[in-house]
């Protein structure tokens, strides 16, 4: 109970913060003039924010269970579209689909279980497929492609469970550090300093959009009284390099979007590319 009720405090905090933003952004867009081609992109992305806000906030409401759900909703789907975009065959996509119920659920009914040991059986499982069907020719692809699948999306989404109300300002700073780097992107890096780009992984990704993000991140975190310099930090790494990892998984395999049914944005994995490595990093400075 004390769980729900923690949980209930920090979507307490985050929801007066979510409603403004969406309120500002909704009128903000519908201010923009009917010429502007990126407006009808911008009003998908909107509504695509304003579904997914509360479906994001209302399973952590519901403390640990809750996160659980949504976890192992999230890893499901950020799997199968993995699988999709890397070409894994069934076998391989089953067993990383069972570790996407599998870890949030032993973060949420025993949390002592997971260890060396835990991570030890993971890297025998993202091998035992490849390895039962005697593949000398893309074997070890197989296995390499599913052990960075496993910490990518089930480990990572476990921290929803672990971190608890952490995780509910992360997934908020990450949400707005997004934003935050589009706008600084666009206001700031056209020409000078800020135009210079991040990396060739990602042409659109500059300097002022790191700007723009570090900004967003720390008004976040300090909005619903999570600020501390390495949760900060945590964060704004998680959107620089979680869009850049992204970026090169999509490179190498020759796809564009990781899916095509999440308007304005392509696939979920598009969605929480930067929430992944966030939550991660996040894990690891608060000890959880």
């Amino acid at each position: 109970m004390s769980g729900v009720m923690v949980a209930g405090e920090a979507v307490g905090r985050a929801i007066p913060l979510v409603a403004g933003a969406l309120g500002v952004s909704g009128i903000a867009v519908a201010a923009l003039p009917a010429r502007l081609r990126i407006r009808a992109e911008l009003r998908r992305r909107w509504r695509t924010w304003a579904i997914a806000a509360p479906v994001f906030l209302g399973p952590l409401l519901l403390g640990q269970g809750g996160a659980f759900a949504l976890a192992a909703a999230l890893g499901v789907i950020g799997v199968s579209e993995y699988a999709r975009m890397t070409a894994l065959p069934r076998a391989d996509q089953a067993v990383l689909t069972a570790a996407s119920v599998l870890l949030p659920g032993l973060a949420w009914l025993a949390p002592g279980a997971l260890d060396l040991r835990t991570a030890g059986l993971l890297l025998l499982a993202a091998a035992l497929p490849p390895l039962l069907a005697g593949d000398a020719g893309g074997g070890f692809t197989r296995a390499a492609h599913s052990v960075f699948a496993l910490l990518w999306i089930p480990v990572a989404l476990t921290g929803l469970v672990t971190l608890q109300e952490t995780a509910i300002a992360v997934g908020l700073a990450v949400a707005l550090g997004d934003v935050g780097a589009w706008c600084g992107g666009t206001a700031l890096g056209r020409r000078g300093p800020g135009a210079r780009r991040l990396s060739p992984l990602s042409p659109h990704k500059t300097w002022a959009g790191v700007a723009g993000a570090a900004a967003a991140t720390a008004l976040t975190l300090a909005a619903v009284g999570a600020f501390s310099p390495v949760l900060w930090a945590a964060v704004l790494a998680g959107c620089v390099l979680g869009d850049l990892l992204e970026s090169m998984v999509k490179r190498e395999t020759g796809v564009k979007d990781a899916g095509s049914w999440l308007p304005g944005f392509g696939g979920l994995l598009d969605r929480i590319d930067s929430l992944l490595p966030a939550l991660l990093l996040a894990t690891v400075v608060t000890g959880r």
